[in-house]
Parts: structure tokens; sequence; C-alpha cells
């Protein structure tokens, strides 16, 4: 492979002028887009080769297309997070102004998905009449990071990309998902999924104390560098997290993997509806 020729390759990739607002707003919308496409996507192939899905109501095959397209935002994640947290030298030099141009790219694509899944989530609340608070408040302080990063575009993006490598887990929860309604419940690969769930959540935990660790210790210069609207979008949010939503996701991981409820199912339950049954059991009980 000629890794010069790859480099080269990216570089003409992530190579736009970031300052103007037409760029910034055309990678949203090319984010959006792409996105939406891999949901219908995944609606398309699943209703022609999975029988189980056909069974699905309307709510169900929602979540489902929805976390297939969340877990591929978190590979993406990933690689991005984890690069600027172990690699790149720009970012381990200075933790809060500092910027790439490929991670203005990866940041703005996010951005995009981040505005698709709101749209989804409150389109589903208008037609399914319900609503989650919990899930509501997680993707509008996503959102409102996000935007306040596309709107300044002096803000360093250290933080956004730490906040975008959260996403490690939702490749895990996609996988939960999709064996829990194709009939797969309770097998050894669906509890080895658990676990490295359970360990991705732990490691959610440890990658949110070291986002408090740069705040705490460049206090000032990351209140200077987001500007106070945003710095307490971005506070707000990493505390909700801290203290409530990671804590009881770890919670709800762990009591499905020791017991038969669904914890994640239920949860999800106001905003895409329940029918009092796993369908991967139900489909379970009609083939014996």
């Amino acid at each position: 492979m000629n890794f010069a020729y790859a480099a080269e390759t990216l570089s003409v990739i992530f190579d736009w002028d970031y300052v103007l607002w037409e760029v910034r707003l055309k990678l949203v919308a090319a984010g959006f887009f792409f996105y939406l496409t891999v949901f219908l996507l995944a609606h398309w192939l699943a209703s022609w080769i999975s029988a189980s899905y056909r069974t699905l109501s309307g709510k169900d095959k929602v979540f489902s297309n929805i976390a297939i397209t969340r877990g591929l935002l978190g590979i993406q994640s990933c690689v991005a997070g984890l690069w600027a947290l172990l690699i790149d030298p720009v970012f381990q030099a200075d933790k809060v102004y500092s910027q790439q141009k490929w991670s203005w790219f990866h940041c703005l694509i996010a951005s995009g998905f981040i505005l698709f899944e709101n749209v989804v989530v409150h389109v589903s609340n208008i037609v399914f009449r319900t609503c989650d608070v919990f899930l509501v408040v997680h993707h509008l302080f996503a959102f409102g990071g996000l935007l306040g990063l596309i709107i300044n575009i002096k803000s360093g993006h250290y933080l956004p990309l730490m906040g975008l490598l959260l996403e490690m887990s939702t490749p895990s929860i996609c996988m939960y998902w999709l064996l829990r309604r194709t009939g797969y419940a309770n097998t050894l690969l669906w509890k080895a999924n658990q676990w490295v769930l359970i360990h991705m959540q732990h490691c959610r935990m440890v990658l949110i104390y070291h986002m408090w660790w740069v705040c705490i210790s460049n206090w000032n210069d990351v209140v200077e560098n987001l500007g106070l609207p945003h710095f307490i979008v971005f506070f707000v949010g990493l505390s909700t997290l801290t203290l409530i939503l990671n804590p009881y996701w770890i919670y709800r991981s762990t009591q499905r993997l020791f017991g038969p409820v669904d914890w994640n199912f239920s949860f999800f339950t106001a905003v895409f509806g329940s029918s009092g049954k796993l369908n991967s059991e139900t489909f379970q009980k009609k083939r014996r």
C-alpha cells in the first residue's frame, strides 16, 4: 500500500476553507443526508432479508434503523476521537485551542448526524404521540454543543472530539438490539456483546473524568475559547452525563446481563412504544 498516496488523498478530502459559512453548512448537510441514506438503506435491507424485522411495529423499525445508523457514527467517532486522544501531536500539545482540517471535517459531518437524529426523535414523538425526556435532553445538549462549534470558528476541537468518542458504546448497543430482535437473545454471542457494552460504558466514565480534568486544569482558557453561552451548554450537558445519564446506562446494561428485564427497551418505550413483549421472544415462541 502506498501510504504517501493515501495521506495525500485524505489531505485533499479534508482541504476545505472552513472559515466560510457555506462550507460548514454544506458539510453539515452532507452528514445529514449521508446518515439519512444509511437509515433508509438499513430499512430496505432488513425488510428484504429479515423475516423477524418484518414482524416489528413501525416504532420498533424506526429504533432498529436508528441504532444501526448510530452504530456507524460510533465507529467513525472512535477512529477520530482515539486519533486525537492518543496520536495527533497538535492535540497532544494543546487541548484547548487546537484545530485540524480533519477534525473540522469530522465534527461537521457528525453535526449533520446529530441534526438528523434530533429530527428522527422529534418526528417520532409527534407521530407516535410519545416523549422520552431523557432522550430529548441528551440529543438537545449534543446538538447544542456542536452548534456552538459550528458558529464559533475559533473553538477548539479536542473536547468536542472527546464528546463524540463517548459514542464508543453505540456499536455494541446496535449489536444488542439486532441480536435481541432477531431471536438471539441470551445466547453466548449476546452475553459477550453485553460484557463489551458494559466495559465500553465504564470506559466512557473514565473519558468523562478526563474531559473534566481538561476543563478544570484549563478553566479560564476553556471559558474564553468556547464563549460563555457555549460553555454553559457544554458544562450543563457534561454534568448531566456524569451524574445521571452514564451511571444509569451502566446500571441498565448490568441489569440486562443478569436479569430478564430488557432495560434498554423500557428506556426507549416512551419514544418507540412497546407491545408488552419483546418481538424476538414472541418470534421464538412461534417457532416452538
